[in-house]
């Protein structure tokens, strides 16, 4: 392994070859055959459907993984997928979802697909990918999932074949006799061909493929990005940035002796790439706790008893599960664990210097994005973290802070100047990050360097800082919702005429998403009236506002544009306030201004006298920095 702390250690590492005469490995097939060569007996996956902590659990090790995702990528191509066709898999975590993920890649393109998306947009998902071949569950209690795929896949006219895969054998004791009994009707609404993707692929063969690995680069798998909206961004990743991923955990994170938890989807670039490659690249052991992982019943309150189960030595968590977390006793022997990685949106100054103080166990923070095949940077473990950035980028990924100036193009910003964050590395697929040419266009700054979208800073020292978003996406827990949905769902209203979505702060989901209103001159209506509204025609629940405000008249630019800097003022306002008042804390926000550094900052005034600590306390669950005014 590599040392990575300094800026210095990655100019070493980047030293010693260039990325493309590393000899990392040219297919997926081959990446797990040299992971079965290495490390055959070990365990590589583990599963449990339930969270207790002596659960039955399921194990494969790498030579028993390799075997199951040879013979599925010999059934794909017996169903007709080549290179350049779709398996699109709809599922919760599972072995058979790692299994389908991995074997997709060997004989076509996979394509993950959010299972809590409602049937229209996962329709629209499988028409956008054109995909042949789609991987679900089989009916079961308490889930819908069957019945919304089956809703999908009728208006998806390329899929030919649908495979079920079920979950009883997971069960023990009376659950695994009654569950069948049990099991809900999944009346067929389709045409394709529905079969049992166990008993399918025990008739393919387990130590050879059917077919040539051919070992060109070449896009092996499709993401879509949130799913919010009708027409879905797809993103291609080849198999060089999924490799790329894999040899980063490999080379400066894990070892073979390391095991993993990972209560995150399989439809999430955060657990497919940063941690299923890298676990294929260290040889290391990584634990799926229920099929909803963090959601999965029971999970929260089992977790330290689950580390100290499987002698868990790294934690892969969100904001949003750290929060829960620390609603929790520390009830278990934890000594195994050594650090925490957290992704997907912004960590709170509180929530880290919590859970620091609850577990001694620091999180370690990092960045990264469907686009880019994910990894951008990290705070180095065994560097310095700096609390607040997202650490340093990774070898290989160059990081650049640029600002249009129109038809001259960009400039470079300066240190501690705030810009638009640019990345090229090997999982940028430069001019052809989308599925759909229009949506490259204007993408790529200089012809190479991917436009995020992100707003942010790099310091003297090279750690780079996230202060905003170009783009207004409200990332409630990880989970992108363009506020579109909203604008328009509300502007059908009759009474409104003009809307403002936007994300509100919130300790536990990072931002929640709200809409401020102005209506029609001489309409009238109530918040009761237009949340009713919003409940019927916003479709995607996660979008739904919880908070709903009219005002005289919306902020708007010179041009009649809502003017959303203004709404955030107010939304962060109201949200400090009343969790300051909450708390009994006499001090309120005068101001919320705008920091070339921070982004937007909450200025607050005392009325009496204040302790900064217990303000800190409260106002650190948040994502926007406070400061007292002068």
């Amino acid at each position: 392994m590599y040392k990575f702390a300094t800026l210095a250690d990655i100019k070493a590492i980047e030293s010693k070859a260039a990325w493309a005469d590393r000899g990392e490995a040219r297919s997926m097939h081959e990446y797990l055959s040299r992971a079965k060569a290495a490390h055959g007996g070990r365990p590589a996956i583990s599963y449990q459907i339930l969270s207790g902590p002596t659960s039955k659990s399921v194990t494969l090790t790498w030579a028993e993984l390799h075997a199951e995702v040879t013979r599925t990528a010999n059934l794909f191509r017996s169903l007709g997928i080549g290179q350049k066709d779709v398996v699109a898999f709809i599922m919760p975590n599972a072995p058979e979802t790692a299994i389908t993920l991995l074997g997709g890649t060997v004989a076509g393109i996979v394509n993950p697909i959010n299972p809590l998306l409602e049937a229209e947009q996962i329709s629209a998902i499988l028409r956008e990918t054109k995909a042949k071949v789609v991987v679900t569950l089989k009916a079961f209690p308490k889930t819908d999932l069957p019945q919304k795929v089956s809703e999908a896949v009728q208006f998806a006219p390329d899929v030919r074949t649908v495979l079920e895969v079920d979950l009883v054998p997971y069960l023990s004791g009376l659950k695994k006799v009654i569950v069948p009994w049990i099991r809900p009707k999944n009346p067929v609404q389709h045409t394709a061909n529905v079969k049992d993707f166990r008993a399918e692929i025990a008739r393919m063969p387990a130590d050879r493929l059917a077919f040539e690995d051919v070992l060109d680069d070449r896009v092996t798998a499709y993401f879509h990005t949130g799913g919010t909206t009708g027409m879905p961004k797809v993103a291609q990743h080849k198999f060089s940035g999924m490799a790329y991923n894999g040899w980063l955990g490999a080379s400066l994170l894990f070892k073979p002796t390391d095991v993993v938890i990972c209560p995150l989807p399989l439809f999430h670039v955060f657990a497919c790439y940063p941690i299923l490659m890298s676990m294929i690249g260290s040889g290391a052991h990584v634990v799926f706790p229920t099929p909803q992982g963090y959601r999965g019943e029971g999970v929260f309150d089992n977790f330290w008893k689950l580390i100290e189960r499987w002698k868990v030595t790294y934690m892969i968590t969100v904001p949003t599960a750290l929060a829960a977390l620390m609603q929790r006793p520390v009830n278990a022997d934890i000594s195994s664990l050594k650090n925490a990685f957290s992704g997907s949106s912004p960590l709170p100054i509180e929530l880290y210097n919590r859970f620091k103080r609850e577990t001694g166990i620091d999180i370690v923070e990092g960045y990264g994005l469907t686009e880019a095949t994910c990894l951008v940077s990290i705070n180095p473990p065994e560097g310095i973290k700096k609390i607040g950035s997202v650490g340093l980028p990774f070898p290989y990924t160059h990081v650049r802070i640029l600002t249009s100036q129109g038809a001259i193009g960009f400039r470079e910003c300066a240190v501690d100047e705030v810009g638009e964050i640019c990345i090229s590395n090997p999982g940028v697929y430069e001019g052809s990050t989308y599925t759909e040419a229009d949506k490259n266009r204007e993408l790529f700054a200089e012809g190479r360097f991917l436009r995020t979208g992100d707003l942010g800073r790099i310091d003297a020292d090279g750690y780079l800082y996230i202060t905003g978003r170009a783009k207004d996406l409200i990332i409630r827990g990880g989970h992108n919702i363009d506020p579109a949905i909203i604008e328009e769902a509300l502007m059908g209203h009759e009474a409104v005429a003009f809307v403002g979505a936007i994300g509100q702060p919130d300790a536990h989901a990072g931002e929640l998403p709200i809409a401020y209103v102005e209506l029609v001159k001489g309409s009238a209506t109530s918040v009761d009236d237009l949340m009713a509204y919003a409940n019927q025609h916003i479709h995607e629940r996660a979008a739904l506002p919880k908070y709903i405000e009219v005002l005289p008249e919306l902020p708007k630019t010179a041009v009649g544009k809502v003017f959303k800097p203004d709404l955030r003022r107010m939304a962060i306002t109201r949200t400090y306030d009343a969790a300051l008042a909450e708390a009994g804390v006499p001090a309120r926000v005068t101001a919320v201004i705008e920091d070339k550094k921070r982004g937007l900052v909450a200025r607050l005034e005392k009325a009496a006298p204040v302790d900064d600590a217990a303000v800190a306390s409260i106002l650190g669950q948040f994502n926007t920095p406070w400061e007292w005014a002068a």
